[in-house]
Formats: structure tokens, C-alpha cells, sequence
């Protein structure tokens, strides 16, 4: 049974969680492209992007800033996996065979708030265990530069330890305009995984 306290710190956390990533959206949404209208700024929303900006900040966001980075063309596959990550896995997330548990849309931001909700976005994954998560970039065809947040994302995804591979989306997923991200375990889960196993291991 959960107690009072534990319930009010997993509302607590929860209520953390949408204050620093507040566009996340559920799996059932429907993944738009580039023509959808950007988000109206919205007092709650604009604080929301200046206090995730103040946190980066202080956390020390080691994200590149736009002008480090190598742009990419709107219609390209963006495409990476670490060393170690096996072939099988890989193809797995290239044919969105995953389950996608958080999303993020990009829509309507500027580089440095992309900058700063991509950064917390993929942390707070991590701290929740979740393994595969789509971001929304949009194809930046009619953008000057063209695909520039999409060029970001691609850069920020290989910068951050916590991922181990992305591909872009399926067509029904998004396509070329959002990129499906698959992130490492947090300690806690590796931890949770070697007890389990050394328990197995002691019963033989």
C-alpha cells in the first residue's frame, strides 16, 4: 500500500515533470507536420519555457548552440546508434517496432527554448525509465535557414550519454519531421535489473 507521503512525493514529482516539459503529449496524439499553426504563448507556457531555461542554466547545459552546429536538409533521414547498441536493437527503432512512452513537440520554439526542453525532456526520460521517446522537429523546408531545428536535435541527440540511438520516424510516426530517440536505463533500473539477477544467480 502507498502511503500519504509517497503519494504526495509521486504528485509532487509529476507535478515537477510537467512544469519543465509541459508540451509533452501522450502516444495516441496525432503527430503533425510542419503546416500546423505554432502554439499560442500563453502566460502559463511562457514561464514555463523561462523557468526550464533558469534550471539549464544552473545544471549547466552543455548543449551545442546553433552556431556549432552542421545543418541538415528537411528531407534527410537523421540516423545514429553508439557502439555497442546491437544491430537488432537498431533495426528495431529504425522500424518503429518500440513502444513510444513521451513525445515532445517543437513546434513554435526557438532554437535556445528547443535547446533547453530537449535537454530536460530526455533527463527526466531517463529518471523515469522511459526507453523510447519521440521528439517533433518538423522538416523546416519553408524555415530560413531551411531544417534548422531539425539540424539541432540531430546534433543535441549525439551529444547526450543518455542516448543510445535514434532514427527518424515512420511515416505514420511523423516521418523525416519527428526523430524516434531510444535512451539508456537509469541507475536505478540497473540497479533494480543486477539485484534480480545476482538473486537468480544465488538460487542455482
Amino acid at each position: 500500500m502507498v502511503s500519504g507521503a509517497e503519494a504526495m512525493s509521486e504528485h509532487n514529482e509529476g507535478d515537477l515533470f510537467r512544469q519543465f516539459v509541459g508540451d509533452v503529449k501522450p502516444l495516441k496524439q496525432t503527430v503533425r507536420g510542419d503546416k500546423r499553426p505554432a502554439a499560442k504563448d500563453t502566460p502559463g507556457l511562457i514561464e514555463r519555457r523561462r523557468a526550464a531555461q533558469e534550471l539549464g542554466n544552473k545544471e549547466g547545459n552543455y548543449l551545442a548552440r546553433q552556431e556549432h552546429i552542421s545543418p541538415v536538409k528537411p528531407w534527410d533521414l537523421l540516423s545514429f546508434k553508439r557502439d555497442g547498441v546491437q544491430h537488432g536493437v537498431f533495426r528495431s527503432l529504425k522500424q518503429g517496432k518500440y513502444v513510444i512512452d513521451a513525445t515532445i513537440d517543437l513546434h513554435g520554439r526557438t532554437v535556445q527554448q528547443a535547446r533547453q526542453e530537449v535537454f530536460h525532456f530526455l533527463r527526466e526520460c531517463v529518471e523515469r525509465d522511459i526507453r523510447c521517446a519521440t521528439i517533433t522537429h518538423g522538416k523546416g523546408q519553408h524555415r530560413d535557414p531551411p531544417a534548422l531545428l531539425k539540424s539541432c536535435v540531430n546534433h543535441w541527440l549525439q551529444q547526450m550519454d543518455e542516448v543510445l540511438a535514434f532514427h527518424s520516424a515512420r511515416p505514420q510516426q511523423g516521418g523525416s519531421g519527428s526523430t524516434n530517440v531510444l535512451l539508456r536505463k537509469s541507475q536505478a533500473q540497473k540497479d533494480k535489473n543486477s539485484e534480480k539477477f545476482n538473486r537468480k544467480t544465488s538460487r542455482k
